[in-house]
């Protein structure tokens, strides 16, 4: 009998029973083969520019797992995982943009979050590549970057290494932790949701660097976009959000993306695209995650909507503490099962 079944390989569910293995815990993961939101997700690191009015104790969350990012990266070996720390430029397109990007910036900085404005000249001393159109926008340097794509075969190397087995089926075990994303709904009967996003991937001519270092999130004429440049010449466009549970790629939503994105980085247009992809977020009423004891036995992970890869290594920490102490840590407070009791 094992110690913890933790149901879903995904970053967070791996990350967990890593956590839980390296305190001297049987662990099993419980694989069903199937690719869950990571696959499609850009792996933006963004507590400061993911910091939204009325939000407050998820940002706090966010924040907090931000900083265990350097570190954790350092485990994994943050080259091998695609791990930048290069910053995020917010850069607003029109007037109409520029306005809307401020006043989010002005609740971002009343929090003392890290954001400095930048006019036009600023952010495109940073990236020259940027349209010559824009009209300004804001540096955020503590939100950075990691490649999910080989973030979840590292950490499935590393919770094996501890001693982690993956397995189909769960065995019985003392304690079972359920991080399986938008299929946690149907083991636990908590509201979790598919929240559809259309994501591009391109690549540069010749497979080269990017000519931008920077994550770019972006207002471009009322339409929200980012791209994420990876050293391999990849570079991530999305995404959409659809209350949508098909995964269908459709032309409008590839044309919506290139459209904005090519408004804020012309150079775009003569990238390759390479994949078109529709995955789903975890999301919930509230659109905060769900962390918890739910029953006798049983610990949820799950309902992390758009902040998945930002909030692992923070998940993984306190489920690991959890498991071991039977004793929530008042962080998790807000984000307890129980709330949608």
């Amino acid at each position: 009998m094992r110690d913890v079944t933790v149901v879903g390989a995904g970053p967070i569910g791996l990350a967990i029973a890593w956590r839980c293995a390296a305190r001297g815990m049987a662990v099993e993961v419980v694989d069903a083969g199937r690719p869950g939101a990571w696959r499609a997700s850009a792996g933006m690191l963004g507590p400061v520019a993911e910091a939204y009015f009325g939000e407050a104790e998820l940002t706090s969350l966010l924040v907090e797992s931000a900083k265990r990012w350097p570190a954790f990266a350092a485990e994994l070996g943050a080259e091998e995982i695609g791990y930048r720390a290069e910053g995020t430029l917010v850069v607003a397109l029109t007037g109409d943009d520029l306005a809307e990007a401020e006043r989010l910036r002005g609740y971002q900085t009343g929090l003392g979050l890290p954001i400095t404005a930048l006019r036009p000249a600023e952010l495109r001393d940073r990236e020259p590549l940027l349209s010559p159109r824009v009209r300004g926008g804001a540096h955020a340097p503590d939100d950075h970057q990691v490649d999910p794509r080989r973030l979840v075969p590292a950490l499935r190397a590393a919770a094996t290494a501890a001693g982690a087995a993956i397995v189909r089926e769960p065995g019985p075990a003392g304690v079972k932790v359920v991080a399986a994303g938008t299929g946690s709904a149907a083991l636990t009967g908590l509201p979790v949701r598919p929240v559809k996003g259309q994501i591009l991937r391109l690549r540069a001519p010749g497979h080269q660097p990017p000519g931008f270092s920077h994550v770019i999130r972006g207002y471009a004429d009322g339409r929200h976009v980012y791209l994420v440049p990876r050293l391999d010449g990849e570079v991530v466009v999305g995404a959409t959000v659809e209350e949508r549970a098909d995964a269908r790629v459709t032309a409008g939503g590839v044309v919506e993306l290139l459209r904005a994105a090519a408004d804020l980085v012309p150079e775009i247009y003569e990238y390759e695209l390479a994949e078109a992809i529709a995955g789903h977020r975890p999301g919930t009423p509230d659109n905060a995650p769900i962390v918890g004891r739910h029953g006798d036995g049983v610990i949820v992970a799950t309902g992390h909507y758009r902040h998945g890869i930002v909030l692992t290594p923070l998940t993984a920490d306190l489920v690991a503490d959890l498991v071991q102490t039977g004793e929530p840590d008042p962080m998790l407070g807000p984000f307890a099962p129980g709330r949608f009791a």
